[in-house]
């Protein structure tokens, strides 16, 4: 199984992107989520990926945070979900917004995702509520390079995608802690401080 892959990007045309790794090209699929935090070709980056092998081909999906890809490996136990309609979801909606619609047994919002009808979206409240709890498995924490395990967070998960761009770890914490506030999401923390670094 491939776990994660750290890499030189070579090309990114949604939903595909080219890693370069020691002079290996792989082909990873990835959700618009992941897209928006990818640095500019030709940087290195790092992607949590998750393999499906078929009879027929070998497909490889990457993910920018640990937090995305335990949420794709939920969604593609539930029967009649593949890795395409589950990268249609987590590009449709964030982490958060998906589980908090799951808690709250909120159908409607589901429907409204590409290639989701009434009874995929019933099917996947009843089989993912219980695992909802505060945000889902992602509340477990998730993965940095070096393996150790941090609290899962939008501050923690904003910091991963600064030091993903490019940003050492300290930079990446002074722009997140100057702009934090209680409530924002993951996408806020990054845009606001990104407009930040660039003033």
């Amino acid at each position: 199984m491939i776990g994660r892959l750290s890499g030189t990007l070579i090309a990114k045309q949604p939903p595909l992107l080219l890693l370069d790794v020691g002079g290996v090209g792989y082909e990873i699929e990835a959700p618009m989520s992941t897209f928006f935090k990818l640095p500019a070709v030709g940087t290195a980056v790092v992607l949590q990926t998750h393999l499906v092998v078929r009879e027929d081909a070998h497909l490889l999906f990457g993910f920018a945070t640990q937090i995305e890809k335990n949420l794709f490996r939920e969604i593609i136990k539930i029967s009649g979900i593949g890795p395409k309609l589950a990268l249609a979801i987590l590009s449709g909606i964030g982490v958060e917004d998906f589980w908090a619609a799951v808690r709250a047994a909120e159908t409607g919002r589901l429907v409204k995702l590409p290639g989701i009808g009434k009874k995929t979206a019933e099917r996947i409240v009843i089989e993912l509520r219980d695992k909802a709890g505060a945000g889902g498995p992602g509340d477990l924490g998730m993965l940095t390079s070096s393996g150790v395990t941090i609290p899962a967070s939008p501050l923690s998960e904003a910091r991963a995608a600064l030091e993903s761009l490019g940003y050492k770890p300290p930079e990446a914490q002074k722009l997140t802690d100057a702009i934090h506030k209680e409530g924002m999401s993951t996408d806020q923390i990054i845009r606001e401080a990104l407009k930040r670094a660039v003033r």
